[in-house]
């Protein structure tokens, strides 16, 4: 076989008489991906006739898509039993003198599966679609002589792997020459226990302070738990017996570096024989190099120790005492999911991630920037999560280890204690991980905080007030009209978007609200064929007409080219219900800071080199202020939506921070929302009766914009709070250089007066916290009835959402849930109607039997004693 031997006449014959699929006579018969840009693809014509390749593509599915991307298209043709090396222009790679050969663009990677296609329909692929994470990274793969049949499924016992920057195989079915090997046996060997191979500590003791791999080699046996063919690519075996230490592990994983023989499966006895290693914090055997194993009788498969967290040690202290080991998580383990099914940049690849006993909060959601409790709670919130995997990439939909995952009876929220889940302890992307070896049902969640299919506030107070980011609510697939940047960031089919629609009907009917602020509904104006049009006309249509809502207006000298607020694809927008609560004068629009800081405005050193900054032009949504009456009372309201924590600002650039999390964990252009938030208080101070600021301020509860808008104290505190340098304001130099804020403008945080710090409407990174605010002036925030979080989306998995570009086939719900990514947050409030006092009226006097008059309280006495005369 090619990677063993030498072609042969009689191989040859094997392989001409091998079934051929129509149209596909051409295969792929090795694939190199070598250093640099040493990558090359074979071809290999198994007919016996030259055929002509017109029609035929090479394709890439890159990093576990399952769409192709075109690599090379062929136009010339391949002759029988010849093969043809398409080589990258770059490589450093000769072939044979009479090689067929060309280069071509095979810029695949290590990640990547590649395919060939014949008029479209892919003939052969080596590589499972989708792939693993650099499944074939580094490596050569040789197909074996008894398996030249091309195949739209790859197979990977077809192939031969061999060593990075292995040519010398290209240009002919020759094959690499490998030296015989004798098979490995335990027979004599010194065994050593897995226990002490992973001993007590965070390492193994086998190997000293400073290394990375022991000394020697040692020989263990166990019993196969769990094949890994491509999360680890290798295997995890268990001691049978075990020590009895809860400190130690009874289990340890073996790398191959590639899918084990089919003879290793889950309660096989295995003998294997190398060095320890420390892999980036995962302690193994590794075979890569020199497999030496023996694989045993099949038996039973190890029963799963039920996982717990003791008293005193974190969640990660307890993985690592079950690093290896198959382990339960019982109703006892108190494991919480902290971060929905969703996908995993780290590891590329969809997952989901525990925490113990509660979900995890944003540390900068519950303390101050900076502070020592802040900075506490992000070390421990690093050190309590596991993360729950599959061995292969989920299909698009699927939660591989829980089948009936649905929108209606299969959910998964944040906040469920999950149980009866099996797995093995692993640790990769420096976090542990459970790989799941058995599939769980809806009942194995218990439920800590449902579903509910309406805000508890929904039928409080005299009237309500609602704040809901809609997740880029575009209706350009229905012909809506253009914003100011002609982009769509929204659904781009009518499907999508009425699906995307219903579900912000339903839960906007649920809430009940008598005034909604909206963000990230599209900014294309408020004529018939605008979004927030579209969106007024479907509510309606679910409602009777005294609970039907209009929207607000911007007055003509407020529309940016006579048409928008600001100059964004999205804006902020308002609902009210005419019937319930009236407009008190026009809206008006709270322009917002721009930055705008020419290349080299700024320098910066590092290890003494001076580096000039880049241009930046920065903007944020400007805010929507409408007054109100209700009951002869006046209530302003203000919708906004600051800059979003993603991309940065001039300010990170100086900190280095351009490309990671700043240290204040407070996120990307933070002294540019603080600018917001001063200018908000700035126009805001006057402003008579009632105020209420809601939206999304992409701030958390007790992040600098929240503070300079409500108690900040700068002669209470060391945290120093400033704005951005290099902003404009309507055009106008506003600020060359940052500020320092001295106090903030007294507005008061609703949530925290009703329900304390720890509330949320939003999840990212596994860590829950309050993006969406409800801010009210002293008056205002004494009409609070109760506010409410209505938990639709935060903890939902983002796959019930309207897209379905990662979905796959999972049917969707027009339900509530998962109607965008933020919470809405309801607020009831106090609005009585005046009381009318009617005046005390003035008794007729009454007449005593010698025609005088009696006094009314003298009449009254009478009464009361019983000697009121008859008449």
């Amino acid at each position: 076989m090619k990677g063993l031997t030498k072609l042969t006449a009689v191989s040859l014959a094997v392989a001409a008489a091998l079934p051929m699929m129509a149209n596909a006579d051409v295969l792929i018969s090795e694939y190199v991906e070598g250093s640099s840009y040493n990558k090359a693809i074979e071809l290999y014509n198994n007919s016996d006739v030259e055929i002509d390749l017109t029609g035929y593509k090479l394709v890439r599915y890159k990093d576990g898509d399952t769409v192709a991307e075109e690599m090379v298209v062929f136009a010339d043709s391949i002759s029988a039993k010849s093969v043809k090396v398409i080589l990258h222009p770059s490589a450093a790679i000769t072939v044979p003198a009479a090689t067929d050969s060309m280069t071509g663009n095979v810029n695949f990677n290590g990640g990547d599966a590649v395919g060939l296609l014949k008029d479209g329909v892919l003939v052969d692929v080596i590589g499972d679609i989708p792939t693993t994470t650099d499944w074939g990274k580094d490596t050569t793969f040789q197909r074996n002589l008894d398996a030249l049949t091309a195949s739209p499924t790859y197979d990977a016992t077809q192939w031969a792997s061999l060593d990075k920057d292995t040519f010398s195989g290209l240009g002919s079915l020759d094959a690499a020459t490998i030296p015989d090997t004798v098979a490995f046996t335990c027979n004599g060997a010194t065994l050593t226990n897995i226990y002490d191979v992973q001993g007590a500590g965070d390492s193994s003791p086998l190997i000293v302070d400073g290394s990375f791999s022991s000394a020697n080699e040692v020989t263990v046996k166990g019993i196969v738990t769990a094949r890994s063919d491509s999360l680890y690519k290798g295997f995890f075996i268990q001691d049978m017996q075990g020590d009895n230490s809860p400190y130690t592990s009874d289990g340890i994983f073996v790398f191959l570096d590639q899918a084990a023989p089919d003879t290793i499966q889950p309660g096989a006895e295995v003998c294997v024989q190398g060095k320890v290693n420390e892999f980036y914090g995962s302690t193994q055997i590794d075979l890569k190099a020199d497999q030496k194993f023996e694989v045993g009788a099949l038996g039973e498969v190890p029963v799963a120790s039920a996982f717990y967290v003791a008293d005193g040690e974190t969640l990660a202290q307890a993985l690592e005492r079950v690093e290896g080991m198959k382990v339960i998580l019982d109703a006892g383990s108190e494991m919480k999911i902290t971060r929905n099914f969703s996908f995993d940049y780290d590891s590329y690849r969809n997952n989901m991630v525990l925490s113990h006993k509660a979900p995890l909060m944003k540390p900068t959601q519950v303390f101050e920037p900076n502070s020592a409790e802040s900075v506490a709670l992000g070390e421990a919130n690093a050190v309590n999560q596991l993360f729950v995997e599959s061995d292969y990439k989920a299909k698009s939909g699927e939660v591989p280890y829980f089948p009936d995952f649905n929108a209606e009876t299969g959910y998964i929220r944040v906040g469920d204690q999950l149980t009866n889940l099996e797995g093995v302890i692993g640790y990769s992307y420096s976090a542990y991980r459970i790989l799941a070896t058995n599939t769980i049902t809806a009942g194995d969640f218990i439920r800590a905080n449902d579903r509910t299919y309406a805000p508890t506030v929904a039928d409080m107070g005299d009237i309500r007030v609602a704040s809901f980011n809609v997740l880029n609510f575009f209706n350009d697939s229905v012909g809506g009209d253009v914003n100011p940047s002609n982009s769509n960031r929204g659904a781009k089919v009518e499907a999508e978007m009425v699906l995307q629609r219903t579900k912000i009907v339903t839960a906007l009917v649920a809430m009940n609200a008598d005034v909604v602020g909206l963000m990230e509904i599209a900014n294309n104006g408020f004529g018939e064929l605008s979004a927030i049009q579209n969106l007024v006309d479907a509510l309606n249509a679910e409602l009777a007409d005294d609970q039907a809502y209009r929207f607000v207006e911007v007055e003509e000298a407020d529309k940016y080219d006579g048409k928008f607020i600001g100059g964004d694809a999205i804006t902020v927008g308002m609902l009210y219900r005419p019937a319930r609560i009236s407009l008190d004068g026009a809206a008006n629009v709270i322009a917002t800071p721009e930055q705008h800081a020419a290349e080299g405005a700024q320098t910066r050193e590092k290890d003494s080199v001076v580096e000039q900054s880049p241009g930046y032009d920065k903007f944020q949504r400007h805010s929507l202020v409408q007054s109100f009456s209700i009951n002869d009372e006046k209530l302003t309201i203000v919708v906004n939506h600051l800059k979003s924590k993603g991309s940065g600002c001039i300010e990170d650039w100086a900190e280095f921070n351009e490309d990671s999390e700043p240290a204040d964990m407070q996120g990307k252009c933070n002294a540019f929302r603080v600018s917001a938030a001063k200018v908000l208080g700035e126009s805001l101070k006057d402003v008579e009766g009632d105020v209420l600021v809601i939206g999304d301020l992409n701030a958390y509860g007790k992040e600098d914009p929240v503070a300079v808008l409500t108690d900040y104290d700068a002669s209470t505190t060391d945290h120093i709070i400033r704005t951005a340098s290099w902003t404009t304001l309507n055009g106008k130099v506003y600020e060359r250089e940052g500020s320092v804020i001295d106090k903030g403008y007294g507005l008061i945080n609703l949530n925290t007066q009703a329900h304390g710090a720890k509330t949320y409407s939003y999840s990212y990174n596994g860590e829950l916290g309050n993006l969406d605010h409800a801010l009210g002036n002293a008056s205002l925030a004494a009409k609070l009835v109760d506010i409410d979080d209505w938990h639709i989306n935060s903890v939902e998995s983002n796959l019930f959402e309207y897209g379905s570009k990662y979905t796959g086939d999972l049917v969707k719900s027009e339900n509530a849930f998962s109607a965008s990514d933020h919470d809405p947050v309801i607020i009831a409030l106090s609005y009585p109607e005046p009381v009318v006092v009617l005046p005390t009226p003035t008794p007729e006097p009454v007449k005593d039997s010698d025609g005088g008059s009696l006094g009314y309280f003298a009449l009254m006495l009478l009464g009361a004693l019983g000697l009121r005369r008859r008449s």
